[in-house]
């Protein structure tokens, strides 16, 4: 959400005042196909240009949609694919490359082979050596039991650790403070080849002394490794500065300020001028989605305090319905900082430390507010944010697909029935949790994108769907 004052966004670089014209974002599809670069994948006998490509200027969302068609794929070479899918090859070009493509597959299905059956080895001889489970520092840990001892086979044990672990590249990211969980041994699904080589994208760029937040943008566009996105989503939202040696200082004192603000204000939910906004607060949050988390009444009480926190601090706005709903996916992802369960829906939160729970509700405190800064107009009186909004998607939508538009016209259907909701609640009780998380990946990689990247993305849901809604002629309960 960090905006850079050197570079205009690419919704603005156009003339008009509603999105439309727009121009490549992070993690869109690459370059068009420039046969100078490319030349062995020309026609035999073709003439190449004697002049540098020049690059189309993006200016339609028909062409927007088409460069960032592979913007949620994991990979960073699909150019050489797209490429080739773009030009005619003859046909003993075509035979040669699929024999190697077969050999080569061959090949890596034996050395996956291979190194699944010394993984399953290597597991075993590790099972033996973990005895319990244990808490330290704050975090979940394995406990390793009472160490090595002098025996010959012992030491023979350590050796081939040491020889594994030194196989591995030292990549490993810093922990901001004691209390964060271990990347590099939390237990988790065996990554693809793939995921292992972004994964150590991520740590190499998070281990430096300065995180580069240009890059980490750029990279965090097609989204974040699990492992990493608790940090990421820290530093993409302002959090925490770039500066690691910082880092550990400015969680201390945010975390203290937080629980000073629940000290002096939490006490006075109750008052005559605030039990309003605590009463509506306590009916809102069991609407909340997902189910089973909110059910559980420590998550009620933490989420209690931080939105009664943050109306009482904000009283431009106050509490507004919808507001609750921003809360959980930083609570959610700041709670895997400190479990292994892949299912975070379905952990008992209770079951952490209390220090740890401090920790991850003054974390999504700060967060959620670094968020709602950029579009606060969201929720003050009347709420002219989400009005102006809504009124700029109609636009958007006449524009890139009139078809869709004139058809929900004819029907008398308002976007402010149906797309009020995408802006309030930012899509959370329309998209699965796992997928809002995935998507705020993108949001904060960009200098706006919850208030105006979002419209991009409730336009492709309709764009998406337009077969559907073509064929609907009965709207009084659509969505």
């Amino acid at each position: 959400m960090a905006s850079d004052a050197g570079r205009k966004q690419f919704w603005k670089r156009s003339g008009a005042k509603v999105p439309g014209s727009i121009q490549h974002v992070y993690g869109a599809q690459h370059p068009p196909f420039d046969p100078l670069l490319h030349g062995t994948l020309i026609k035999p006998g073709s003439k190449p240009p004697t002049t540098p490509v020049k690059l189309k200027k993006v200016s339609t969302f028909q062409e927007f949609e088409s460069n960032t068609s592979d913007a949620w794929d994991l990979g960073d070479d699909d150019d050489e694919l797209l490429a080739i899918a773009a030009e005619n090859l003859n046909t003993e070009v075509v035979m040669e490359t699929a024999h190697k493509v077969i050999q080569n597959h061959s090949k890596l299905q034996e050395q996956h082979k291979f190194q699944e059956e010394h993984l399953q080895e290597e597991k075993q001889v590790e099972s033996a050596e973990l005895s319990s489970v244990a808490y330290g520092d704050n975090r979940l840990v394995k406990s390793v039991s009472e160490g090595h001892t002098s025996s010959s086979s012992d030491n023979a044990s350590e050796n081939s650790s040491m020889q594994r672990s030194q196989s591995l590249p030292q990549t490993s990211t810093p922990p901001l403070v004691s209390g964060m969980a271990d990347y590099n041994t939390s237990v988790t699904p065996a990554l693809t080849e793939r995921e292992a080589s972004r994964l150590d994208k991520f740590k190499q760029l998070l281990a430096g002394p300065n995180t580069d937040l240009e890059e980490l943008r750029k990279l965090s566009w097609s989204g974040i490794p699990k492992r990493v996105r608790p940090i990421a989503w820290k530093l993409l939202s302002g959090y925490l500065p770039a500066n690691v040696d910082r880092r550990e200082s400015t969680l201390q004192r945010k975390r203290k300020e937080y629980f000073a603000f629940v000290e002096q204000y939490y006490d006075s939910r109750n008052d005559e001028n605030h039990q309003d906004t605590y009463r509506q607060i306590h009916i809102d949050i069991p609407r909340m989605s997902p189910e089973v988390l909110r059910l559980q009444p420590k998550v009620t009480e933490i989420f209690e305090r931080i939105l009664f926190i943050w109306a009482i601090r904000h009283p431009a706005s106050g509490y507004v319905q919808g507001i609750n709903d921003l809360v959980t996916p930083f609570f959610v992802v700041f709670v895997c900082e400190y479990i292994e369960e892949e299912v975070v829906e379905n952990f008992d939160v209770s079951s952490l430390p209390e220090e740890v729970l401090q920790n991850i509700e003054a974390d999504s405190y700060w967060c959620m507010s670094k968020l709602l800064d950029g579009i606060q107009d969201n929720y003050t009186f009347a709420q002219p944010g989400i009005q102006k909004k809504v009124k700029m998607l109609e636009e958007l939508v006449s524009r890139i697909d009139e078809q869709v538009h004139r058809h929900l016209d004819l029907h008398e259907v308002k976007y402010l029935q149906f797309a009020f909701r995408w802006m309030n609640n930012l899509l959370m009780r329309e998209v699965p949790l796992r997928c809002i998380i995935r998507l705020w990946d993108t949001y904060q990689s960009e200098p706006e994108g919850f208030s105006h990247f979002h419209l991009y993305v409730c336009a492709a849901f309709l764009v998406r769907w337009r077969k559907e809604i073509l064929e609907e002629k009965d709207f009084q309960n659509p969505w």
